[in-house]
């Protein structure tokens, strides 16, 4: 396996790529929806994974009415999470010193929000290595859309064609894709699809990285 050209620059993905959260997550959504009576299926929630807040928002009316109580879902989650932090994935930190190494930049491009983003760079001590932050609130335009990763490439100062992304899930993959990214799928909770298989190399963890940066 071989990427297309050298990166320049390399953005991670948050949930399920660079951190160990989707069941966690998962978890406090089930929670959540035990305490409101209403039940979630391992497809519903799946359906979830890696979209935006709004995105998801649109998805659970749907799933429970329009009048389902949605602050009262994400009061529920954040109160089931509390202050606990998922744990880095595995390579990560190997990885990261790759890059180091190989004088590489790299960046954040996730559909969480600032807060989630700052509570775990803070445990993990990342705020000094990564060179740019792009979370929900700094764009227009949620994943799947490319904006999220158009704008980490800008701030990295490199040609979207020339960053390598890396990422977990379908709606990530398509985000990448579309901003015309060399893109990495490291799956967590979603298999890849022959989609997914046509628009991104499929590796099984972070540390089958950094040979693909040495080659």
């Amino acid at each position: 396996m071989s990427l297309p050209r050298r990166p320049r620059a390399v953005v991670f993905d948050l949930d399920g790529t660079l951190i160990d959260s989707e069941a966690l997550v998962k978890e406090a959504h089930f929670a959540a929806c035990e305490q409101m009576g209403v039940t979630m299926s391992e497809a519903q929630f799946l359906a979830l994974v890696g979209m935006h807040r709004e995105a998801n928002d649109v998805q659970l009316r749907s799933y429970y009415g329009d009048d389902f109580a949605l602050d009262e879902f994400i009061a529920n989650t954040r109160a089931h999470v509390g202050d606990r932090v998922a744990p880095l994935k595995a390579g990560a930190l190997e990885l990261m010193q790759t890059l180091d190494e190989l004088a590489l930049p790299f960046a954040l491009a996730t559909s969480s929000r600032r807060p989630w983003v700052d509570r775990h760079f803070a445990a993990h001590g990342l705020h000094e290595r990564f060179y740019a932050v792009v979370t929900r609130q700094d764009c227009i335009e949620g994943k799947p859309h490319p904006e999220p990763y158009l704008n980490a490439s800008r701030l990295l100062g490199a040609a979207p064609s020339d960053v390598l992304a890396l990422e977990d899930s379908y709606a990530g993959v398509e985000s990448a894709h579309a901003a015309g990214c060399m893109t990495v799928m490291v799956p967590d909770l979603l298999l890849p699809t022959e989609l997914e298989r046509g628009r991104a190399l499929v590796l099984t963890s972070l540390k089958d990285v950094a040979p693909l940066l040495r080659a």
